[in-house]
């Protein structure tokens, strides 16, 4: 059983930075059997590259087998991540980085009616975050720096994911712990050891042949180790 869910189940978010986006919707019918889709919108700005903005989310969302985790690295996101709660993703991530006011955030995010999530890069401690749990319903440890896929998973961001499931064990916290950047079958089991129990996959699930069993396996992995938290 993981921390965050009664049930002892896993989540797993393929992120279609790693789909073929001249056939998207057939590439989100191959993950119905995932639990969100993982969405990076970039903005050029923030990171260095571009990807995704509101009208592209809006035709993903008419679209998709699975709600949306969208995923905002993109510069301020208090005047911006609003809009994607209101296209109807069921999850709104921001980054921490980025943000003049991340708890306001949060709420306004809620209050129309997403999961509000706020994300780390590799190398910004998390210190702030384990007073603010309760504000949140997710928060995603960053395992590469963002801005590109195909990246090496950084074990190193191990420690903070670490602290922040601990302090949700002792508050009694349901906030979910998200890793992104490098999840394949080789690391999911660090990320889940270490408290995680949301995963981002790319090229793990859409570079399969079958990404539904693509799925399956990452998510047997992650049920695996999780119970040793």
């Amino acid at each position: 059983m993981t921390l965050r869910d009664g049930n002892g189940r896993v989540r797993i978010n393929p992120s279609i930075l790693a789909a073929d986006f001249a056939n998207m919707q057939s590439e989100l019918a191959r993950i119905a059997a995932a639990d969100f889709v993982h969405v990076d919108v970039m903005d050029n700005h923030f990171v260095p590259n571009l990807t995704f903005g509101p009208q592209m989310v809006k035709r993903i969302q008419a679209t998709s087998p699975v709600p949306l985790d969208v995923h905002l690295m993109i510069s301020d996101p208090d005047r911006w991540a609003p809009g994607y709660a209101e296209l109807g993703a069921a999850s709104v991530t921001f980054h921490l980085e980025a943000a003049a006011e991340p708890v306001a955030l949060a709420r306004r995010l809620r209050g129309i009616g997403a999961r509000a999530g706020v994300a780390v890069k590799p190398a910004t401690p998390v210190d702030g975050l384990l007073d603010l749990l309760e504000d949140f319903d997710q928060i995603l440890v960053m395992t590469v720096e963002p801005g590109f896929g195909g990246q090496s998973f950084m074990p190193e961001t191990m420690p903070k994911l670490r602290r922040l499931a601990d302090e949700a064990r002792r508050r009694g916290s349901e906030v979910w712990l998200q890793v992104d950047g490098g999840i394949a079958e080789s690391t999911i089991a660090q990320a889940a050891e270490a408290g995680a129990d949301t995963f981002v996959a790319g090229s793990a699930v859409f570079g399969a042949g079958d990404p539904s069993r693509a799925i399956e396996t990452l998510r047997a992995a992650a049920l695996a180790h999780s119970h040793r938290h």
